[in-house]
């Protein structure tokens, strides 16, 4: 089965909106876990607009309590202040992602004249620690393998275009969707695991999870908007019934 990892920054985001404690980052997260997703990612960057530092330690401890059982993803820009906390928390999973100044969330993946020097020696430290890396990348042939050239173990393919050719109708969808299914089989035969994620939901999520070896998809915005209407635990339990299909 595709694996879910439920992103919760949105969690955060409105928490920081008032101040204070409520919502619960730590709450969502054990929700989640109960409702049975097999992951949980945060994003915390270096303004801390989100997701905070103390609220990455508190997870990761909430997870750890729970025996491990469900993966923890830290996703960010490789910045020395995150990488620090990654390999003091070591979760299963490091998601490296570009990080344009002023931006609301990611606009692109690695681009393939990204420098090697310092991702390869990214990739080296955490390969050492025992941290699965996965990079964030445009679903196209040099990106993918620009990333396995500098060592990452999975790519992450960035999905914001698929979702607004989805919106765009079948036709489109379909063109799309070839588009990620040849980047798909690039990455899994260079050895790399696949992951995905941005603006995938419920609906464009039912083409998506066809995807040939997909392994995790990463999905924050969309499940948490739904889960205003029905509930977190309803939410996570219905992309994860999509998933299982």
């Amino acid at each position: 089965m595709i694996k879910l990892s439920v992103n919760v920054n949105k969690v955060a985001t409105l928490r920081n909106s008032r101040g204070g404690h409520l919502p619960s980052v730590l709450e969502a997260t054990r929700v989640c876990v109960e409702a049975g997703a097999p992951g949980v990612t945060v994003h915390p960057r270096a303004d801390a607009r989100h997701i905070t530092e103390r609220d990455v330690r508190d997870v990761a401890a909430l997870l750890h309590g729970l025996g491990g059982r469900t993966e923890f993803n830290i996703e960010g820009d490789p910045r020395p202040d995150l990488l620090n906390l990654v390999h003091e928390l070591r979760p299963t999973q490091c998601t490296i992602v570009p990080v344009q100044p002023g931006e609301i969330t990611s606009q692109a993946g690695w681009s393939a004249d990204t420098p090697h020097a310092g991702i390869a020696a990214v990739a080296a430290d955490l390969r050492r620690a025992g941290i699965r890396l996965s990079l964030f990348v445009e679903p196209e042939e040099a990106p993918i393998r620009w990333a396995k050239d500098v060592g990452a173990d999975r790519v992450e393919l960035y999905t914001e275009p698929f979702a607004r050719a989805f919106e765009r109708g079948a036709p489109a969808a379909q063109a799309s969707f070839r588009r990620y299914t040849a980047a798909a089989e690039l990455a899994h035969a260079l050895g790399l695991g696949i992951n995905a994620g941005h603006d995938l939901d419920l609906e464009n999520l039912v083409l998506f999870r066809t995807l040939p070896h997909l392994e995790e998809v990463s999905i924050g915005h969309a499940l948490m908007s739904h889960a205003l209407f029905v509930g977190l635990d309803r939410s996570v339990r219905e992309y994860l019934s999509v998933l299982r299909h």
